[in-house]
């Protein structure tokens, strides 16, 4: 089994919303065999912004589902998205 580098943009509920703290607890709710590789915020509208986060994953078929999932479980989470999947380089 390889590893797929899973691209994941993750909206905060508001503009006050504290990415810092946020993008914690989204790393303490990665699952089991997913791992943080990095983040970036992008500047979405007003104010706003995304976090970008890179997770490594397994290449299994819905290996970014449990993620995903965690992901929007997480206080200050509007909404996750997987944006782009490829080889970890």
């Amino acid at each position: 089994m390889g590893e797929v580098a899973a691209t994941i943009k993750v909206m905060p509920v508001d503009v006050d919303t504290d990415l810092t703290a946020l993008k914690g607890r989204l790393i303490e709710a990665l699952p089991e065999g997913a791992t943080f590789g990095t983040s970036k915020e992008e500047p979405i509208a007003f104010g706003l912004k995304a976090l970008m986060m890179v997770i490594l994953v397994g290449d299994l078929e819905g290996g970014t589902e449990k993620v995903e999932e965690a992901f929007a479980a997480v206080e200050g989470v509007e909404s996750v998205m997987v944006t782009e999947v490829g080889r970890p380089v």
